[in-house]
C-alpha cells in the first residue's frame, strides 16, 4: 500500500499532464481496455520491427561478413537475447515500483524502450565501425527487453477483476490485440519500404523509418497508460485488489510451482507466435524466390484474421471456459505442425494457407493464453506473478523460436519446424492436465 502512496506523491510530470486529462477521475473498465491495447501495441511493435529487420536488414548491414543463411541465424540469436534479460528488468523495475510508484516505474521503461529502439535507426553498419555496430546492436536489444520488464502496468489483472465473472474471458483477450496491432503496424511499414525503394536505398536508408518512428509510438502510449494510473481511483482499485509488487523471494516461495505452471499453460501459442511471424519471413526470403514485400502482405492480411480470431476466443472462453479452449487449440496446433512441413515446403498457395491457418490458431490460442498465465495467483501475487510469468513463457516458448525453426530446419529440413511446434502443444496438454488434477483454478488474466 505505501508503494503506491508514494508513487502518488513522486508524480512525473508527464504523469501530472496525464491527470490533468482524466476528467473526472472514473476509470471504466472500457478505458482501462484502451490503456491496455494501446501499451500492449507499442510494445509488440518495438519487438517486431526489430525481428523483421534480423531478416531484411541486419545480415547485411551488420554481418555482410558472413552468408545470409548464417547472417539471419546471428540476427535471430540477438533476437532472443532480450527474452534472456526481460525477467531481470522485471525483478529490478519491481523495485523502483516499490520505492517510486508505478508511475516513474513506467516513464523509465517506455522511455528505454523507445529510445533502444530508436537508436538503432542511427546505428552505422559494419563496414562503417566494425565489429562495434554488432556490440551497439546486442547493447540496444538488450534494452528492449530490459525496458518490456518494466513496462509490466498490471492494467489487464485490474481489468479482468473489474468485470463480470461470465465476462472474464472476453476481457481476457482484450491485451492479447495489441500483439496483431503491432505487427500490422511495423509489417505494414517494412513492406512499403521494401516494395517501393532499391535494395541499396532499402539498406541504405528505408528500414530505418520504422525504428525512427517508435520513439513517437512509445511516447503515446505512456501517455495512454498514464492517463489512468494518475487517478485516484485507479490507485485505490489497485490498493483494494492487493495488485501491488511483492518480493520475488517470498513470491517464489508461496507460489513457485504456479509461476512454472503457468509458463508452460501457453507454450503451445508462444511457440507458434514467432513461428508465423518471423520464422516464415525469413524462410521466405533465404529459400524461395517469393518477393518479402509480397509475402510481409499475405502475413498483414493473416494478422487481421487472428484480431477476428483473438475476438472470438473471448466469446468462447465465456461459453466453454478457458481451459477446454485452450485444449482444443492445443490439439489443433498440434495438427498444425504435422502438416506445417508440407504447407511451407508446397509453393506460394502452401506457404500462404500456412500464414492463413497459423494466424487463425494463434488468435484462438494466444487470444486466452494471458488468462492462463494468472489464473492461479492469489491477488496478492497476481501482479509480480504475471509478469514472472510472462516474461518465463516468453523465454521458453518464443524467444530463441526463430532460431531454432531456421536452424534446425537449414540442416534437418522443415520436419524440425513441425516438431518444434508439436512439442509446444505437448507442453501445453500436459500442464493443462496437471493443472486440473492439482485442481487449480480456471479464471483470471494476466
Amino acid at each position: 500500500m505505501a508503494a503506491t502512496t508514494q508513487g502518488m506523491a513522486s508524480s512525473t510530470g508527464l504523469e501530472d499532464d496525464a491527470r490533468q486529462v482524466s476528467s473526472d477521475g472514473h476509470v471504466s473498465p472500457t478505458e482501462i481496455a484502451i490503456g491496455v491495447v494501446i501499451g500492449r501495441a507499442s510494445e509488440a511493435f518495438d519487438f517486431f520491427v526489430f525481428g523483421l529487420a534480423c531478416i531484411l536488414v541486419f545480415p547485411a548491414l551488420i554481418f555482410p561478413f558472413a552468408d545470409h543463411l548464417t547472417g539471419t541465424l546471428y540476427s535471430f540469436a540477438i533476437f532472443g537475447l532480450a527474452f534472456v534479460v526481460r525477467p531481470v528488468g522485471s525483478i529490478l523495475f519491481m523495485e523502483v515500483d516499490r520505492r517510486h510508484g508505478r508511475g516513474v516505474k513506467l516513464t523509465i521503461a517506455l522511455f528505454l524502450l523507445g529510445g533502444s529502439t530508436a537508436a538503432i535507426a542511427f546505428l552505422p553498419g559494419y563496414e562503417t565501425i566494425g565489429s562495434w555496430a554488432i556490440v551497439s546492436l546486442i547493447v540496444f536489444r538488450a534494452g528492449q527487453g530490459f525496458a518490456l520488464g518494466g513496462a509490466w502496468d498490471g492494467l489487464a489483472s485490474l481489468l479482468a477483476l473489474n468485470v463480470p465473472e461470465n465476462r472474464r474471458g472476453w476481457y481476457a483477450m482484450v491485451p492479447q490485440l495489441g500483439g496483431p496491432i503491432g505487427f500490422i503496424i511495423a509489417s505494414g511499414l517494412f513492406a512499403f519500404f521494401v516494395l517501393n525503394l532499391s535494395t541499396e536505398d532499402f539498406i541504405g536508408w528505408g528500414w530505418r523509418y520504422p525504428f525512427f518512428v517508435a520513439f513517437t509510438i512509445n511516447v503515446v502510449a505512456l501517455f495512454a497508460r498514464l492517463r489512468l494510473i494518475a487517478t485516484e481511483e485507479f490507485v485505490q482499485l489497485f490498493e483494494r485488489r492487493d495488485l501491488v509488487p511483492v518480493r520475488v523471494f517470498e513470491l517464489l516461495r508461496e507460489q513457485g510451482r504456479a509461476i512454472l505452471l503457468g509458463a508452460f499453460v501457453p507454450l503451445a501459442s508462444f511457440a507458434l507466435f514467432h513461428l508465423v511471424t518471423i520464422f516464415p519471413l525469413s524462410y521466405i526470403d533465404i529459400y524461395s524466390d517469393r518477393s518479402p514485400g509480397e509475402f510481409l502482405l499475405t502475413q498483414m492480411a493473416g494478422a487481421v484474421l487472428c484480431l477476428v480470431c483473438t475476438a472470438l476466443s473471448g466469446t468462447i472462453a465465456d461459453r466453454i471456459g478457458r481451459r477446454k479452449l485452450l485444449g482444443i487449440c492445443a490439439v489443433g496446433i498440434g495438427v498444425f505442425s504435422i502438416v506445417t512441413p508440407f504447407l511451407l515446403g508446397g509453393g506460394t498457395a502452401g506457404q500462404t494457407t500456412f500464414v492463413f491457418v497459423g494466424f487463425a490458431l494463434l488468435g484462438f490460442a494466444h487470444g486466452q493464453a494471458a488468462g492462463s498465465v494468472a489464473s492461479n495467483f492469489s491477488n496478492q501475487n497476481r501482479y509480480t506473478g504475471s509478469a514472472l510469468t510472462t516474461d518465463l513463457a516468453w523465454l521458453i516458448g518464443a524467444g530463441f523460436a526463430p532460431l531454432v525453426a531456421l536452424g534446425f530446419s537449414s540442416r534437418f529440413g522443415l520436419v524440425a519446424v513441425g516438431v518444434y511446434l508439436f512439442s509446444g502443444a505437448a507442453c501445453t496438454l500436459a500442464a493443462l492436465a496437471y493443472n486440473k488434477r492439482m485442481g487449480l483454478k480456471d479464471s483470471g488474466a494476466a
